[in-house]
């Protein structure tokens, strides 16, 4: 594979537009779609025009040479386009069907779901210190977000397609980039028009479903559209630093820190919207901060090599030594006696 270009700094800068991005959106998208702001209740719609202004980023960006098309099966790029989309299409369900609380249970989830789905389809182990350190972040963030609990069979059932989905659509982002060898912006610029394509068409039936609304009834003001075009920027920017942050890391990483952009949410909704910050959401933001820090130790830990002992006496590795030394003239030996 063409690993992107690692480095501490480009890796603290992936990270960085990510969350920057992540929590800017969803600012945007609070104003644009709250009844107190612009209503604009068509979520999957403007996923769609999301992934439009991306799909044209990329047609730009590979028309002046800024980056090359790589080949990747049509079939491969469907395939993962109708799984995101599924994603996008199950979590705006959920959040529909459910109450809030089950809704951030339900993407707390999702963070054993890939551990157990990158053990299954990629054989990947993972240490003690990174499963506790998974814990913590898990409880962590719930403390922070999870008030009342309760859920029905249509939206537990929706909740599960989307659990599923997203950490398939997520583990997949890396598989492809190894697979075909392609940078992360150069998948992205290929999955992005078949997303645009298939969100548009489908986008107003299913926000239809789930508002009642028609979006060609919807009255369109300049204060809107400032918010749709900055929140299509600022998704342009996301999905980028989406598929950078998996590329380069992992997609368990990707949803251990992501929850870190939960963190800056509540904190600026704080700052911004008036919304209460209790004790309970303080010591929840602490645990989960603490998880974060722990994994990135516990994963730069488990790629450290392995040395031997450093308490072993001359005694214990005298052994060894004369089983090396040993080793060839046994090699030879047994050659001999085969010619």
């Amino acid at each position: 594979m063409e690993k992107e270009k690692k480095s501490p700094v480009s890796d603290v800068g992936a990270w960085g537009m990510n969350i920057v991005s992540s929590v800017g959106i969803i600012m945007a998208n609070k104003q644009l779609m709250s009844p107190n702001g612009f209503a604009f209740g068509f979520a999957t719609t403007l996923t769609g025009f999301h992934f439009s202004v991306t799909a044209l980023v990329g047609l730009v960006s590979n028309a002046t040479g800024y980056s090359a098309s790589k080949h990747v099966p049509l079939w491969e790029l469907v395939w993962f386009s109708l799984v995101a989309n599924a994603s996008i299409t199950g979590m705006n369900l959920s959040l529909m069907l459910n109450s809030v609380g089950f809704y951030q249970i339900s993407k707390l989830s999702m963070i054993p779901v890939v551990c157990v789905m990158e053990w299954i389809l990629h054989a990947k182990h993972f240490s003690r210190e990174v499963k506790i350190a998974v814990a913590v972040v898990v409880v962590g963030v719930g403390i922070c977000t999870v008030t009342d609990v309760k859920v029905n069979a249509k939206g537990f059932l929706c909740a599960c397609v989307a659990i599923l989905c997203t950490s398939l659509q997520q583990i997949s982002i890396g598989s492809l980039q190894k697979k075909y060898s392609i940078g992360s912006f150069e998948l992205l610029s290929k999955t992005a028009p078949i997303q645009a394509l298939s969100l548009l068409v489908l986008g107003p039936f299913v926000d239809y479903f789930l508002t009642g609304k028609l979006l060609s009834d919807y009255k369109l003001s300049t204060g809107a559209f400032f918010f749709i075009l900055l929140s299509c920027s600022l998704a342009v920017f996301c999905n980028i630093s989406q598929y950078l942050c998996i590329g380069r890391f992992s997609a368990v990483s990707f949803q251990v820190l992501g929850h870190m952009k939960t963190v800056c949410v509540l904190t600026l909704g704080w700052l911004l919207f008036d919304s209460q910050l209790t004790f309970k959401n303080l010591l929840g933001m602490a645990l989960a901060v603490l998880g974060m820090i722990v994994y990135s130790w516990a994963v730069e830990a488990e790629k450290q090599p392995k040395v031997l002992p450093s308490h072993l006496s001359e005694e214990d590795l005298k052994p060894l030594k004369e089983g090396v030394a040993e080793s060839p003239l046994k090699d030879v030996a047994i050659g001999e006696s085969k010619v």
